[in-house]
């Protein structure tokens, strides 16, 4: 690092922990622990992983439409 350099901190995702709560109760809904699915390298351990992702994926597509058309209604932009 220069002298002239500014060091930054990595912007935190705004829904990052949403995402996060959603992965983790769509895996203790399909009866897994999250703490032994990390550990683990297996076709059904991706599987579920592969699901909780999608899973989480919609259900934030879904809060971000709902945000959108509110603000829409609103008037704000």
């Amino acid at each position: 690092m220069t002298s002239n350099e500014i060091p930054t901190v990595p912007m935190k995702e705004p829904l990052a922990d949403l995402e996060r709560e959603l992965i983790g109760a769509y895996v203790a809904g399909a009866g897994q622990p999250f703490d032994t699915l990390v550990g683990r390298d297996d076709e059904e351990t991706r599987r579920i992983l592969t699901e909780a992702s999608l899973y989480a994926t919609a259900r934030l597509s879904e809060a971000e439409a709902r945000l959108h058309y509110l603000r829409s209604l609103r008037g704000e932009q």
